[in-house]
């Protein structure tokens, strides 16, 4: 299974936030870390808030922050949110398939990505932020100006 590139960068905005203590970052600077078009990044985050997973404050000394909620959220539960509930093949579309009223590999596919994302929905944010990743994550956000 492949991810979605906003589900991609939606995990990968939330580990940024997740160990980025005190400093806020504004949505143009994880777009930076993250190297990621600005217009991508805020739109993800748009959504993120909207879930209550970030909070962000606007003007000086605003920025990005993860919300408590964030820390806990089920990454199985952000998976689902960001992918939909929709089957991994489309067997209905414009052209459906000419197999789909005998189909068995549909029912096997949405078997499958119920188990991908029931691996994942025991993790939380907090946990797959735990070392050795949470060090790495620091050091790839440090901006020239960090030395």
């Amino acid at each position: 299974m492949r991810l979605l590139r906003s589900t991609d960068l939606a995990l990968r905005v939330l580990m940024r936030l997740a160990v980025a203590g005190s400093a806020s970052p504004t949505t143009r600077q994880v777009a930076e870390d993250m190297g990621v078009p600005y217009t991508h990044a805020a739109k993800v985050v748009a959504e993120l808030q909207h879930l209550g997973l970030v909070d962000a404050r606007r003007g000086r000394g605003g920025g990005l922050s993860l919300s408590e909620q964030g820390r806990d959220a089920s990454v199985g539960a952000i998976v689902r949110t960001f992918e939909g509930e929709g089957d991994v093949v489309e067997c209905e579309g414009t052209t459906p398939c000419p197999l789909n009223s005998g189909c068995r590999l549909r029912g096997a596919l949405r078997r499958a990505q119920e188990a991908f994302f029931a691996t994942l929905d025991p993790l939380t944010v907090r946990e797959i932020v735990a070392d050795p990743t949470g060090p790495l994550l620091l050091g790839i956000s440090r901006g020239p100006q960090d030395g």
